[in-house]
């Protein structure tokens, strides 16, 4: 299944990704008044977690998918579906707000790992961005994995920076 077959799907099938998208949350605002006292607690946080990453995968992956349409295929705003362009974005936006407000971020195990995805993409977008207005192209003679072995290095080298920057 390509992702255009997908998106076929979810537009003739509207009703399952509305379920999803408004479920998420629904189900975030239940789990956190049945656990109010002990949201941070062992089964708890692990159905949290189970949650946001229900909610923030699709939801990065929408962001995405909207930076690639309105800045590389100049796409406009009027024409972007909203069952597939930004229900997952507000979906994931209004499962964290419940969820932080009866959990703390640190006792959810793995979001530590979802916002360092959301900063490599972050990261690697802008490059490509900055790339692509630039129009910089290099046609050398190095290999793929000297190029390859540069932007990972880059990409760790922004990641760390940030890190540092973040605690500080």
């Amino acid at each position: 299944m390509t992702v255009q077959e997908f998106f076929n799907y979810v537009h003739d099938h509207p009703q399952l990704a509305l379920y999803f998208y408004l479920g998420v949350p629904v189900l975030a605002l239940i789990i956190s008044w049945v656990s109010e006292p002990r949201g941070y607690q062992e089964p708890w946080n692990y159905l949290y977690s189970v949650l946001v990453y229900a909610a923030c995968i699709p939801g990065i992956f929408a962001v995405t998918l909207n930076i690639y349409f309105f800045f590389w295929e100049r796409r406009s705003v009027m024409d972007s579906e909203i069952l597939i362009q930004w229900m997952p974005i507000i979906s994931m936006i209004a499962t964290l707000i419940i969820i932080r407000r009866y959990v703390s971020f640190d006792a959810i195990p793995g979001f530590d790992k979802l916002s360092g995805l959301m900063t490599i993409i972050a990261v690697i977008l802008t490059m490509m961005w900055i790339l692509d207005r630039t129009h910089i192209y290099a046609f050398t003679y190095m290999p793929i994995w000297m190029v390859l072995v540069i932007v990972v290095g880059g990409i760790l080298l922004i990641r760390w920076s940030l890190r540092g920057m973040m605690r500080a």
